[in-house]
């Protein structure tokens, strides 16, 4: 078949009228040259194809030898009247008539007549600016606002083992009659394991769409709740046990359930005093690097609670006990 133009679209084959001009104005004002002053090439050659398959798909005669012959039932097709491209009538000057007849006055601020000074009119070279120097025309460009922030809390337990949220947003768009209306969505945000606070997650041109400027891009900032019995320290775990005077002594067993839910038992066999801390390695945050994989550290902070009082035999048992 060639080129699939459903596919340049991203629509599916039974896409209606409405589902090809939302798919054409998301696409050519991503692709359209003034958006990429910097990869004017690409977005060139993008941005023909996207308005080629517009043109086709959005046209019912055309739309019903594509769908049946495919691109080279097209060539064979007789070309639209005045037409002075290929047989089936696509020239490289479409892409501007499109694109102004689709926006009517111009979201890119080119006037009232809706047509980029980039396009010259002799078709050999559509984006040139007025000078005929090719470089562009940077300041007619749209200008893109600040990004839209938002904070995704999330638990320990997301940020240790991963999840996946599913966010719904509103927000206003531009139909293709360049009405505001609005739209809802269901973004999905694949939490890693071992993200931190203030990782942020960014959904290009998911804000609010309003006309002569570019839709700013919509950005989940993550962070963290508390948690009963873990503080996180970077990569590491840090978590409070309290011990009596004779466990601190005697020894002791600290018995927990980590974050992925595993049940871990820690022998702890020295000394406790106040303020001890016992490390458990690789118990901690995972960690991820590229290819390489590992986890930071537990530690254990110790409190140890004294006696309010004992009586005269227990004093001396100490005493006898500890040498004194």
């Amino acid at each position: 078949m060639g080129v699939d133009y459903y596919d340049v679209l991203k629509v599916e084959r039974s896409a209606t009228e409405d589902d090809l001009k939302k798919a054409y104005r998301r696409l050519a004002m991503k692709w359209h040259p003034d958006k990429n002053p910097n990869n004017k090439i690409e977005a060139e050659a993008k941005f023909k194809q996207i308005s080629e398959a517009y043109d086709v798909l959005s046209d019912p005669q055309k739309r019903q030898i594509y769908d049946q012959d495919g691109e080279e039932g097209l060539k064979d097709a007789p070309p639209p009247p005045g037409s002075t491209g290929s047989q089936n009538g696509f020239n490289s000057r479409n892409a501007e008539d499109i694109f102004a007849e689709f926006f009517g006055s111009s979201p890119f601020g080119f006037g009232s007549a809706g047509r980029s000074m980039r396009f010259s009119s002799d078709g050999d070279n559509m984006f040139r600016n007025s000078s005929g120097d090719g470089s562009g025309s940077v300041n007619m460009a749209m200008k893109k606002p600040p990004p839209v922030e938002s904070k995704l809390p999330c638990t320990l337990e997301e940020l240790y083992s991963g999840s996946t949220r599913k966010m719904k947003i509103s927000r206003q768009v531009l139909d293709a009659n360049g009405r505001l209306v609005t739209e809802t969505e269901i973004l999905t945000i694949d939490i890693k394991p071992g993200w931190k606070k203030g990782t942020k997650i960014t959904f290009q041109d998911k804000g609010n769409e309003l006309p002569n400027q570019l839709p700013a891009d919509l950005v989940f900032v993550i962070d963290e709740k508390p948690h009963a019995t873990f503080k996180r320290d970077g990569n590491d775990l840090i978590m409070s046990h309290r011990v009596t005077l004779a466990e601190a002594i005697g020894g002791t067993t600290v018995d927990l359930t980590t974050l992925d839910n595993r049940s871990l038992s820690v022998p702890v066999s020295d000394i406790v005093s106040p303020g001890y801390e016992l490390l458990v390695s690789r118990e901690g945050m995972p960690i991820t690097k590229g290819t390489t994989t590992g986890r930071g550290d537990l530690k254990i902070r110790f409190e140890v609670k004294f006696p309010t009082k004992l009586t005269g035999e227990q004093r001396a048992g100490l005493k006898r006990a500890l040498g004194g």
